[in-house]
């Protein structure tokens, strides 16, 4: 297996990679379209506009939404082909591996670990492959975009706007690191459990088990404090940046400074760049998460591939 997560993406597929992010590219590059067909919209509607070119406008704004649905459709089919490609290959190579020393009747702590990488550790780490290289682009893109689009339309609401996800670039790495370690240690834990499960039951066995099912428990529950805490702390200050664009932007409209229509494009603005930046928070702790859980897969494939060479 390759010694890091990225190898193993390109291991799967170069071209696959590119072709996903030609489609993000796509996506982000028509992201800006539908906030202003609404700021047009909204403008012609209040500045009385003839009903023809709203509706050609309207028309114009679902033809776009309908293509860039079809279009994120596509990928998500494309990426979950290449997710579940990628989980097949490393099942495949962990029972490979494991083939020649069935034979030598392994341990209890190796079948314990194949069984686990089979059935439960493939198919996360899988998974990301898929979303390895197309998500960051696609909503790194989208937030180039719609960010560009809101500093083109007003820059003093934009920078607001913009001030409200800094405290984020701290506060997120550190509870994901937290969480990184939650994870390793469940993972250790839930070999442990499957190695029991091969073994001979006896009382002290399933007291053993008992405790670890406990510490999967509490662990989980540490993981759901942190992951959740930090929703919350997220979603606060997307709300702040709602309360920014209402006060400043009402201020400038009653100056005579803005337009109706730009206050709705901030908002429509601000739920564009919010999705994409949670996704990239959750692409980023996937990331993380998934780094560990490799590097824990491949150390237990290179273990079962030492024992059989040294059988």
């Amino acid at each position: 297996m390759p010694r890091n997560l990225f190898g193993f993406v390109f291991l799967i597929g170069r071209r696959h990679q590119l072709a996903l992010a030609g489609l993000s590219a796509l996506l982000f590059l028509a992201g800006t379209a539908p906030l202003e067909i609404q700021r047009r919209v909204i403008n012609a509607a209040t500045e009385g506009a003839r009903f023809e070119t709203i509706t050609l406008l309207v028309v114009s704004y679902l033809g776009i939404v309908l293509l860039e649905g079809m279009t994120k459709l596509g990928l998500n089919l494309y990426r979950g082909w290449i997710g579940e490609v990628a989980i097949r290959w490393l099942r495949m190579s962990v029972l490979l591996a494991s083939e020649g020393s069935r034979q030598l009747r392994a341990d209890a702590l190796a079948e314990g670990v194949q069984l686990s990488i089979v059935l439960a550790e493939a198919e996360p780490v899988g998974g990301f492959v898929g979303t390895s290289i197309s998500e960051p682009l696609l909503q790194t893109g989208i937030l180039a975009a719609v960010g560009g689009y809101m500093i083109f339309l007003q820059p003093p609401m934009a920078l607001a706007v913009a001030a409200v996800f800094l405290p984020q670039v701290g506060f997120v790495p550190l509870m994901q690191s937290a969480i990184n370690r939650l994870v390793a240690n469940k993972i250790t834990v839930m070999r442990h459990v499957s190695e029991g499960m091969i073994e001979h039951v006896s009382t002290p066995a399933i007291e053993d088990q008992a405790e670890r099912v406990q510490s999967l428990f509490s662990t989980n529950m540490n993981i759901y404090m942190f992951k959740f805490a930090m929703n919350f702390l997220m979603n606060l200050m997307t709300q702040f940046g709602y309360a920014g664009i209402f006060a400043l932007g009402s201020y400038y409209v009653i100056t005579g400074k803005t337009e109706v229509g730009t206050i709705v494009a901030f908002v429509s603005g601000l739920s564009k760049i919010t999705d994409p930046w949670g996704a990239l928070v959750d692409w980023y702790r996937d990331l993380k998460v998934t780094q560990v859980k490799y590097a824990m897969i491949r150390d237990a494939s290179d273990k079962i591939e030492a024992s059989q060479d040294a059988a």
